[in-house]
């Protein structure tokens, strides 16, 4: 395995100007965000979609009669799940760094821990006991602009806690056993209901590989290349992912894991999204919109068929729905 070619510099480099870019509109967001009115009736267990609202910065839920609550948590990635909150927002006594916090139902702060990055994904179990983040470091030698990306987990029963995947022992495909690549960056992780096996993504190279891990064991095995940013479904058998084009655009597909299956969705337009599954046939996303250049979330049926739709103006980061 060989270090980030040419391809990768350009994307990391690229990775390097968007967050300097969302350092300085996360941070002008967070002084804003104190005149946003907030919605009483807005909570972790009220029927809808929870997002982050990009006009505010603010966690807000979208309702099934499409009105939207502002709560008072301003965060940069969000996540909802099993009626609590990942919530990974700028410090505000420290413009350049970042804190995660753990919401319960009510939204109250149940626990804060630092993180070493610019948040780019945020992810918390079904039953809401684990969560997991993603954030852009610097300072990495193994790569030409000095920025990757780094995952950490957290069990919010047990407090065990590991700030790297990359501690995490490999096995191939092969089932061989061995210490990650020096240029491993691990991102996008996912969990199983077990609390314990979870997917993501480990670059390395000119691949991306689609891992399982155990996380009692700290081990990682891989699966398949070409796979970004692994969602699983609700039943457990298949992965929402983006698969990357050689024009260095995305595309979100589905894939089997009993039979390896992959179905390309009906997306056309680039992703750069973790995807979410609102329910087992739909999958909930964010992104740009061409046609007004705004950022919104979008929903697109699991199966292939069918056409993307539009969810919610200026919003990302979906969380699974909230029975209503």
């Amino acid at each position: 395995m060989t270090a980030l070619g040419t391809r990768g510099r350009v994307l990391v480099a690229a990775a390097s100007a968007l967050v300097l870019l969302a350092v300085a509109v996360l941070w002008a967001l967070t002084r804003s965000a104190a005149e946003v009115e907030v919605d009483p009736a807005a909570s972790l267990t009220a029927p809808g979609v929870v997002v982050r609202d990009t006009r505010t910065g603010r966690l807000a839920v979208v309702r099934p009669d499409g009105s939207r609550g502002q709560t008072a948590a301003t965060c940069s990635r969000v996540h909802a799940a099993g009626g609590r909150a990942v919530c990974l927002r700028p410090d505000p006594s420290s413009p350049s760094t970042f804190v995660l916090d753990v919401l319960g139902p009510d939204l109250a702060v149940q626990r804060t821990l630092p993180v070493n990055g610019v948040p780019t994904r945020a992810r918390i179990s079904a039953d809401g006991r684990v969560v997991a983040w993603t954030v852009f470091v610097s300072g990495d030698s193994y790569t030409s602009s000095g920025f990757s990306t780094r995952s950490g987990i957290l069990d919010l029963e047990t407090g065990v806690l590991t700030t790297s995947l990359e501690d995490f022992s490999v096995s191939d495909e092969q089932g061989r056993a061995q210490k990650p690549p020096a240029d491993a960056n691990f991102w996008g992780v996912s969990f199983a209901d077990d609390d314990n096996t979870f997917y993501a993504t480990m670059a390395t190279g000119a691949h991306f590989y689609l891992v399982q891990g155990d996380f009692a064991a700290e081990t990682v095995t891989v699966l398949a290349d070409g796979v970004e940013c692994p969602s699983l479904s609700p039943d457990g058998t298949r992965l929402v992912y983006k698969r990357r084009l050689p024009n260095l655009t995305w595309r979100l597909e589905v894939y089997d894991l009993g039979s390896g299956r992959r179905t390309a969705l009906a997306e056309p337009a680039t992703v750069d999204d973790q995807g979410a599954w609102l329910d087992d046939a739909t999958i909930a996303y964010g992104r740009l919109d061409p046609a007004t250049g705004q950022v919104g979330v979008w929903t697109v049926p699991a199966d292939g068929s069918g056409a993307p739709a539009l969810l919610a103006e200026d919003a990302e980061s979906p969380s699974g729905r909230v029975p209503g």
